[in-house]
């Protein structure tokens, strides 16, 4: 534990905002739990906002059951991306109060039964149907952040109407995650109509000269409109924790 942190939380302490017992929680929790075949960091939290979300793809059913049951014991929000439908419904058999999303392949157990409090709201924008995937990990993402999120799908430019229609749904979110394929166009239309952080996803979605993404992605990167930042191809989660970041900033309730 750093020294800033350590003040925090004497002053805590001083003033009543916390119990001995809470700070002796604090002071003794434990960085890491060593499992099997896995570390799992369970500081996160405390020093990033939010816990440790697991990467599922590679992982077999038996490590993410593993990884699974100590973040609950610790009370730890579950998030796990890339999970398939088989893995999924294998682990649903051991953890019957989860959620798994078939479109985004999220895996996600909820440590209390109180529903978190939405914090921000965060725009999560579909040039096409066949973006949904990645739309729906960021959006997943951004929920298990606690931020409220608004599905805008099929607002491409082929058809550059549908967006101008739906403009009035966007004008009201601190941060707008835009998910497109092909040439990777929508991010700087949307850009250009609002004043808030765009942040581009590009797909594999597209024909054999779009090279699995690689053109959305370079189309995205040479955006001319300024509000807009580019995260990896099919990159939902990184889009969602980084806007979900800028949203809980933003209405100041930053964790």
């Amino acid at each position: 534990m750093d020294r800033s942190t350590a003040l925090q939380l004497a002053q805590q302490l001083q003033t009543g905002k916390i119990t001995p017992d809470e700070l002796a929680d604090q002071v003794c929790q434990p960085r890491s739990a060593q499992l099997a075949q896995t570390t799992i960091d369970l500081d996160r939290a405390r020093r990033c906002g939010y816990p440790e979300v697991v990467f599922g793809e590679g992982k077999s059913v038996e490590m993410l059951t593993e990884i699974f049951q100590r973040q609950c014991a610790e009370q730890i929000e579950v998030l796990a991306t890339r999970v398939d439908a088989d893995k999924a419904a294998q682990l649903a058999k051991q953890f019957p109060q989860a959620h798994y999303n078939t479109i985004g392949r999220t895996f996600r157990i909820t440590a209390s039964e109180t529903p978190t409090p939405r914090t921000g709201k965060v725009a999560v924008v579909t040039a096409g149907t066949s973006d949904l995937p990645v739309a729906e990990e960021a959006a997943e993402t951004l929920d298990w952040m606690g931020v409220a999120t608004n599905r805008l799908s099929d607002v491409g430019v082929a058809g550059p109407h549908r967006l101008v229609e739906r403009l009035d749904e966007l004008c009201d979110a601190q941060a707008v995650v835009v998910v497109a394929g092909m040439e990777g166009a929508l991010p700087s239309v949307v850009g250009g109509y609002l004043a808030v952080p765009v942040i581009a996803v590009p797909t594999q979605v597209g024909y054999g000269a779009s090279f699995g993404g690689l053109a959305a992605l370079l189309g995205m990167l040479n955006s001319c409109a300024a509000n807009v930042a580019v995260v990896n191809i099919d990159a939902g989660f990184k889009a969602g924790y980084l806007a979900g970041l800028i949203a809980a900033q933003t209405a100041g309730a930053a964790p």
